[in-house]
């Protein structure tokens, strides 16, 4: 053990000090000052990283590197938040990380700052037992841009490690992927998620005389109706079914009388390993050509799907979690899009981190001894990795 270092951050008071930086994507509020305070005193060096591209806001990053060469371990997550919503709904500030009946309270609490400061604080401990000179390489990248639409984020950082030849052999997302107590579920893959805005043209027209028009709100039905009729597919041993949502039909017509000119809707596929999204325009278009309308379809894929087959990592992180927890986690692909769907194709990549049962809700919480553990279960995913003894 190293001596001449300070004590490791104790992880509620840096959760809390993360909480109390109001960062609602796409703002930083101070938020990565204060992981870059708690982690330099260990020998990360740390790397600020603002990218603004794409007509997107600046965004603020940081990756951050521990660690004398050898393999390289990364815990991944985002300190950028949604809002609050409704403050008259929350029984404390949400921005004041107030702990209340052994719960910590607070916009971020569970997705993810908490996750943050857990990962943050079992670096911090591994490299005061150990010292710099470990035989590997510990790295925290973490983005201010996942909750928005992850433009200027994580992959614009994994493109900057690409440029400086920096690897990455495994990473941690800590996402809050269970779903109500810790150590119940690790996230193994991602459904991928496109979103889809369908325009169809007609003729306006009297409602009485309708030889004299083209109705496009029966052919938006009709179009709508062969991508429902049958389920897309049955699933994978690893997927659920894909499904097809329609969100939103909209003619913005207030008379009763006319045959609108234009129909639209929006609908949202996720999707299992069967598909990609290439593979899904081609069947779209193939169902809404049959129609023989004229139509725009304009798509946004904000993931493919992936899978990190069970292996190596999802069996140490599954033992690190029965260790602290005593609890088998399921190894699911489960849920929305994370910046796994990045990670993905430069390394390993899983996801682990607290229960999400509260995330994006009015008094956001997560039980104070849950963070605890959850710092444990990565300190002990640290030393299996690095084959190291506590």
């Amino acid at each position: 053990m190293r001596t001449n270092q300070p004590q490791p951050p104790e992880v509620l008071a840096l959760a809390q000090a993360l909480i109390r930086c109001p960062s609602v994507t796409p703002a930083d509020a101070g938020a990565l000052g204060v992981l870059e305070e708690a982690l330099k005193p260990f020998g990360f060096a740390c790397h600020r990283l603002p990218f603004e591209t794409g007509g997107s806001p600046r965004v603020e990053n940081l990756y951050a590197v521990a660690g004398k060469g050898g393999r390289n371990f990364c815990f991944a997550g985002h300190t950028d938040v949604v809002p609050p919503g409704d403050l008259k709904g929350w029984r404390v500030d949400p921005f004041a990380a107030v702990v209340e009946k052994d719960e910590l309270i607070g916009r971020g609490a569970a997705d993810m700052k908490g996750a943050i400061a857990a990962f943050a604080a079992a670096a911090a401990r591994f490299l005061r037992r150990h010292g710099e000179d470990f035989g590997g390489r510990i790295s925290l990248l973490v983005t201010g841009d996942e909750e928005g639409p992850s433009i200027n984020g994580t992959r614009q950082v994994l493109g900057w490690l690409a440029a400086r030849g920096e690897t990455l052999d495994a990473c941690v997302v800590g996402e809050p992927t269970n779903p109500e107590r810790l150590g119940d579920m690790i996230k193994i893959g991602r459904r991928g998620s496109i979103n889809a805005r369908l325009t169809v043209r007609g003729v306006q027209g009297h409602s009485a005389y309708p030889q004299l028009a083209d109705n496009p709100v029966h052919r938006l039905l009709r179009m709508l109706g062969r991508l429902t009729a049958a389920p897309m597919d049955a699933g994978t041993p690893h997927f659920q079914p894909s499904t097809l949502q329609v969100t939103s039909i909209d003619v913005g017509n207030p008379a009763t009388n006319v045959i609108p000119a234009e129909a639209r809707a929006l609908f949202n596929i996720r999707f299992n390993d069967l598909h990609s999204a290439a593979s899904l325009e081609r069947w779209l278009r193939a169902a809404f050509d049959a129609e023989a309308a004229t139509y725009d379809l304009a798509l946004h894929v904000t993931g493919e799907a992936f899978l990190t087959p069970p292996g190596p990592l999802s069996d140490l992180l599954a033992g690190a979690v029965k260790r602290v927890t005593g609890r088998e986690p399921e190894l699911s692909t489960t849920g929305g899009t994370s910046d796994a769907r990045f990670i993905k194709d430069h390394c390993p990549v899983a996801e682990f981190g607290l229960a999400g049962s509260t995330m994006h809700k009015i008094d956001e919480r997560v039980p104070v001894a849950d963070l605890a553990a959850l710092s444990e279960i990565y300190e002990a995913v640290l030393e299996g990795y690095f084959g190291k003894q506590c």
